[in-house]
């Protein structure tokens, strides 16, 4: 049976239960492949936040894994790791967490997956990311546009080749809500970084790109629910949403773990969400791994443009917006033709999401 490790961030974002599913698909996806799969994250100083999170979500998915910190090793032993490193056929090292050579160095083929274009890239040319991207055999992207005309994220040299974020179809049934209604997202105000600048341009946050579409629920006759991680210091921006008829809910309650994410998602009608700015300003063509789940499930999505029409189908079951008045219209489009949109959504999600399907390009690309 072949082997595959795949490494990432899982305990560093506890209460995350979207980011968490990115990471169990590939593992997941692997193994509907005939893998072996071990789940692997290095993490110097885990709280005890992060190594309960981590064993919680290793638990409910029976997920073969160690959580590598400064002085401990949580799960598999350092010996019984090197053991399938060096018996392993593939790496998968999404964000290039994993940098320790006697894990990174031994499998035949080593796989770098970037989940954030743009940052990834800026962070490189700025000196910031250090060797996290040397030692790979194959570098793909969530940016479908890295590297292609039209898209301003310098490559840097490297031969970034597209890929999507998969979802195992199994794990994410069909749930069909009776009508359009109640559109949601879950996700955070400025995101998990700060901004960034090159070449003397200030990239923008979510946040940015929330307040262009600050009036959409006075606008459109739906009901916009935010799951949205937002701080205090950020009150300004909460009360403007709240008087723009926004409902905001705190993620740690509804999407705190895989499962509760799962049961949001699909007892959503559709998603409503707009980008990161640097994804829609340097037209990427990002999409985002929450959305796909959404699609899975049958829910018609309605998200920001950052150049992903370019390779994906819109129109049906996907929608895309530039402007207030584009989401406004897609809006009264899904509602007027919701169960066409539902059955387009999954119907998407078969066709270019399937991880049989994405991980298998992935690993014909990458020569496994």
């Amino acid at each position: 049976m072949p082997a595959a490790l795949v490494a990432g961030a899982l305990a560093v974002k506890p209460g995350n239960g979207g980011n968490a599913w990115t990471r169990l698909s590939f593992a997941r996806g692997l193994e509907r492949l005939g893998f072996e799969v071990c789940f692997v994250e290095q993490l110097e100083r885990p709280s005890a936040e992060s190594t309960d999170y981590f064993d919680r979500v290793c638990e409910q998915f029976d997920l073969r894994a160690a959580l590598i910190g400064e002085n401990e090793v949580r799960g598999l032993g350092m010996d019984e790791l090197v053991a399938f490193a060096e018996d392993a056929d593939l790496l998968v090292n999404i964000g290039g967490h994993l940098t320790l050579e006697p894990l990174k160095r031994p499998p035949r083929r080593k796989v770098f997956v970037d989940d954030d274009p743009g940052y990834t890239q800026f962070w490189r040319a700025a000196g910031a990311l250090g060797e996290q991207l040397a030692g790979h055999d194959a570098w793909f992207s969530f940016g479908a546009n890295v590297g292609r005309p039209g898209c301003t994220i310098p490559a840097g040299g490297i031969d970034w080749r597209a890929t999507r974020p998969p979802v195992v179809l199994d794990d994410w049934p069909v749930a069909r809500s009776s009508a359009a209604g109640r559109f949601t997202t879950v996700g955070s105000w400025r995101g998990a970084y700060g901004r960034v600048e090159h070449e003397g341009h200030l990239y923008g946050q979510k946040a940015h790109e929330f307040r262009k579409v600050a009036a959409l629920p006075l606008r459109a006759a739906a009901e916009f629910e935010l799951a949205l991680d937002i701080h205090e210091a950020d009150e300004g921006d909460r009360a403007v949403l709240d008087a723009q008829g926004w409902k905001l809910v705190d993620p740690r309650e509804v999407a705190f773990d895989p499962l509760m994410f799962r049961d949001y998602v699909q007892s959503s009608d559709a998603e409503f969400s707009v980008a990161q700015g640097i994804y829609v300003e340097t037209r990427s063509g990002w999409f985002s791994d929450r959305t796909v789940r959404y699609l899975s499930s049958g829910k018609p999505v309605l998200v920001q443009d950052t150049g992903f029409d370019d390779v994906l189908p819109v129109g049906e079951g996907l929608l895309s917006f530039q402007t207030a008045d584009d989401a406004v219209a897609a809006v009264e489009a899904i509602m007027d033709g919701y169960e066409r949109h539902c059955e387009a959504a999954r119907a998407l999600a078969e066709t270019y999401f399937d991880s049989d399907l994405v991980l298998g390009r992935l690993l014909d690309e990458a020569g496994v």
